[in-house]
């Protein structure tokens, strides 16, 4: 039988939004979120052993009403590649009950789909929203900010998502993604000077290539815009990344949210620059990414994530692949939940002279002490005595003398052990701008000791066609 939305979701939005309200305000107990959670989880389960021809086989046996949250690590783990492998049979109920259908990027395989239903969007999108508000309040006490969104629409969530959650706190949205051919970057700029943009969420590489783009056409981004506040996610952005965001347009650059298509929006950012796990959504752990042992609420390794809606695709004990470090909330902005910092993803370590690296340490030697630079690269190969050796590749503006070079190589030398040159260039290589599409270190990683692996290959096609594009 057909019901309205709000007749039909009636009952989930009874349960979420009484305890939403309670969790915002900090006044849900641990006790209580405990009951909610393990509600859920016995839901959830329920579900998809019931809807989902993948779970069904995964989670055979097991007794949905009898689990609790200490039994999580008894279950088995949903991987990347599950996801590739089921495609449509992971979904827990029809594509009928979808409001939106959207898919991953399919850069490095197979596009899995990703439909939401209204209980994911609202559950999604109300934690997103208290953080902007957060935020807005902030650097905006006094009205609402006119909001830029530069990322894909095509069968992607982020211009839904975020003009939702823009809506929600009364802001004006332009939807002007430079890399559509119907935008590009002239336009995206001409729109942000006319409509006196406030705000911008795009990827950190986009904010920098906007500056670029700007100084280009003569003018000072700094000056001749009226941004106040950038917002990024897609790529890993650490503080000395951000810094050089905010020095090119004299702004504030937060981290502002960590998820992906396949398992929504996990965290978003407050106005300290914390990313807060939006609790009532997820069961969390934090595993051994080598030997997926639990290591449990709390701490540093990879995340595993239980989504705690019932939606359309709930994901059970899910890898995200991404090293983080969750730790109790201490942070005083009034968000509620867990702190979260991600380090970088599990694949993205590098060996260096003998010594394994986070993607995190990486990007930080890179820019430490840096100011301005509009992108990097780092190249990596072996000098005449087999010995690793990096080059650092920095486009920085201006005419950066010899004296900062040889400092720089000092600098990175110190933090990564191993000999390193530094270069100045007006332009980097283009792979550089896929990051958000395949990942940091197809992007910013050229690693001449060893072959090209899949994503490298994928990130250097991508490349390639948006160059062809331009």
């Amino acid at each position: 039988m057909w019901l309205p939305t709000s007749e039909k979701y009636r009952e989930f939005l009874d349960r979420y939004l009484p305890l939403h309200a309670r969790y915002v305000a900090g006044e849900l107990t641990e006790g209580e979120w405990e009951l909610w959670a393990e509600g859920q989880l016995r839901r959830v389960v329920a579900l998809a052993q019931s809807g989902s021809p993948f779970y069904a086989r995964r989670l055979e046996g097991v007794d949905p009403a009898s689990l609790t949250l200490a039994a999580l690590p008894d279950l088995p783990f949903t991987t990347k590649n599950d996801l590739r492998e089921a495609m449509h049979a992971i979904l827990s109920r029809d594509l009928d009950e979808a409001c939106f259908f959207y898919e991953t990027t399919g850069t490095t395989g197979p596009a899995t789909p990703c439909p939401r239903d209204q209980r994911e969007v609202i559950a999604s999108n109300a934690h997103v929203t208290e953080g902007w508000r957060n935020i807005f309040a902030e650097h905006f006490p006094e009205r609402s900010p006119r909001v830029g969104i530069m990322g894909p629409t095509e069968v992607h969530s982020l211009g839904d998502t975020l003009g939702d959650v823009a809506r929600n706190l009364g802001s004006a949205v332009a939807k002007i993604w430079p890399y559509s051919p119907v935008i590009g970057f002239p336009k995206a700029l001409q729109l942000m000077r006319d409509l006196a943009l406030d705000v911008v969420f795009c990827t950190p590489n986009v904010a920098l290539s906007l500056a670029k783009a700007a100084r280009a056409q003569g003018l000072d981004p700094r000056r001749d815009f009226a941004v106040k506040v950038f917002l990024v996610t897609g790529e890993m952005c650490t503080p000395d990344l951000a810094r050089q965001i905010d020095q090119a347009w004299g702004v504030r650059t937060y981290n502002a949210l960590y998820g992906a298509q396949e398992s929504l929006v996990i965290a978003s950012a407050c106005a300290r620059g914390q990313l807060h796990l939006a609790r009532p959504n997820y069961a969390a752990q934090v595993v051994d990414p080598d030997t997926g042992e639990e290591l449990g609420r709390y701490g540093t390794g990879e995340l595993v994530i239980t989504m705690l809606i019932d939606g359309i695709k709930p994901l059970i004990r899910y890898r995200t692949g991404d090293l983080v470090d969750l730790r109790r909330n201490d942070c005083g902005c009034g968000i509620q939940g867990p702190v979260l910092k991600v380090v970088g993803r599990t694949r993205d370590r590098l060996r260096l002279g003998g010594r394994s690296f986070q993607a995190w340490e990486i990007e930080q030697a890179v820019l430490r002490g840096i100011d301005g630079s509009l992108g990097y690269q780092v190249v990596i190969d072996c000098d005449e005595a087999g010995e690793d050796r990096v080059t650092v590749r920095l486009d920085l503006p201006g005419e950066p003398g010899r004296e900062l070079r040889q400092a720089h190589a000092g600098r990175v030398a110190a933090a990564l052990g191993v000999r390193c040159d530094v270069e100045f260039l007006d332009e980097l290589d283009p792979v550089t701008t896929t990051g958000a599409f395949v990942s940091w270190k197809a992007a910013r990683i050229h690693d001449r000791r060893t072959a090209a692996d899949h994503e490298t290959e994928a990130a250097r096609r991508l490349a390639g066609a948006r160059g062809h594009q331009s």
